[in-house]
């Protein structure tokens, strides 16, 4: 009987152990899935949190209701993987075989990675929203904050939902004003990036936004540390931006079994064939989601179009076939913009977020690098389709490589 043994049970993980155990024969087959968690997150929802729209119990719902019937389930926290022995052995010691293995283990935030970023101001004046934790220290903080200067850092790239920034600091626009506090709260933007976000027509077009709610943006600003005496961060080349709120996005690794492992790079993350997602160092062992390394966006939407592809590939393997090089990158990606509206952004390895309509030319109903009404609709419907259908492998309406059909070339590419 032939192994296959998945690490990580989050979205990817799911995704993947639901497409293929209704396909592989169970008299052939023996397929085991393995996270250290009971609980599954709805990540996306963290970003609503602080501004009340989600609360805590909106976000969670248990792993183990969304494993197919006949998966083995283990919950335990992994020690190494041993790709020399075909193995993984998990804390206590107790080894588990593999044919094939999945790596979806994910990544996570480390704020201790910035010096002073954890002492004297953690959790008083300065939070993340990266974790749920984190949304709900940062929720009962606003409820009760009378404004200042709020600064959002970016510490490093790449991140996690490289947009869920940008959407905090447009909530935190809106939520302000419907709170009356938005003439008594200063915002700045501070990114390591050239400019609001990693691709030049994006960028511009969002930056443009940033500035139409009085959104200061401070670009190409590396943390080196915090100051939490004195609310203040400093960059690796001295630079200081002051604060009364800190909102930070630390940096983003990849799970340390990974290093413990020595399969990754220095931020922990996977060695991955970006079109195939096959691991470059061994033949049997299959990377997605965030746990690669990837130029891809880190995003739930790039986890199931990966997963995708990966299916296709994982079944050429098991029928003895060569791998596709079929994924493209691709992206796509709601950003809330506040006061009930919201942009929609849809791109890949090569190609940049462009206007146009989605997913129908023409038709849509979503507008690509748009705000609307309906792009804010897609936003908030996304958590009924992540829980009954993304997590359970379903099909959904949107191809897993990029189409430039609907899109335009438009006046901020010049």
């Amino acid at each position: 009987m032939k192994k296959l043994l998945i690490l990580g049970g989050g979205t990817a993980g799911t995704m993947m152990v639901n497409k293929l155990a209704p396909v592989l024969d169970k008299k052939d087959w023996q397929i085991t899935i393995v996270d250290q968690h009971e609980t599954h997150y709805y990540q996306p929802g963290f970003l609503f949190i602080p501004f009340g729209i989600y609360a805590k119990h909106d976000v969670i719902k248990p792993r183990r209701d969304f494993f197919p019937s006949g998966v083995d389930v283990v919950i335990s926290a992994i020690d190494e993987i041993q790709p020399a022995k075909n193995q993984v052995k998990l804390q206590g010691g107790k080894l588990l075989p593999y044919d094939y293995l999945i790596i979806a283990t994910g990544s996570d935030v480390h704020p201790e990675e910035t010096e002073g970023m954890k002492n004297g101001g953690w959790h008083k004046n300065i939070f993340d929203f990266y974790t749920v934790d984190g949304a709900v220290a940062l929720a009962n903080h606003l409820k009760y904050w009378q404004g200042g200067k709020m600064v959002i850092n970016i510490a490093e790239m790449p991140i996690k939902c490289p947009v869920a920034p940008l959407e905090f600091a447009f909530l935190a626009d809106w939520w302000f004003t419907e709170q009356g506090l938005r003439d008594k709260v200063e915002i700045e933007y501070v990114t390591p990036l050239p400019g609001a976000f990693t691709k030049p027509i994006a960028a511009k077009f969002l930056g443009q936004f940033l500035e139409k709610k009085n959104i200061q943006l401070t670009p190409e600003f590396s943390i080196g540390s915090v100051d939490s005496g004195n609310n203040k961060i400093v960059s690796w080349d001295e630079k200081e931006i002051s604060y009364d709120l800190l909102v930070t996005i630390p940096t983003n690794m990849g799970s340390e079994v990974i290093e413990r492992s020595g399969l990754g790079d220095d931020l922990n993350f996977i060695p991955t064939d970006p079109g195939t997602l096959r691991s470059k160092d061994h033949e049997n062992i299959f990377v997605i989601g965030d746990a690669t390394d990837l130029p891809s966006s880190k995003a739930g939407s790039v986890a199931h179009f990966e997963a995708e592809i990966l299916f296709e590939n994982f079944m050429r393997v098991v029928d003895g076939r060569n791998t596709l090089a079929k994924f493209d990158g691709h992206a796509n990606c709601f950003i809330e913009s506040g006061f009930g509206k919201g942009i929609l952004i849809d791109f890949n390895y090569d190609v940049e977020p462009l206007p146009g309509k989605f997913p129908l030319p023409g038709v849509g109903p979503f507008s690509l690098l748009q705000e609307t009404k309906m792009n804010h609709w897609g936003k908030m419907m996304f958590r009924w389709v992540y829980w009954n259908l993304l997590l359970k492998g379903s099909e959904l309406p949107v191809d897993a490589q990029m189409m430039m059909a609907g899109k335009r070339r438009s006046e901020y590419a010049s």
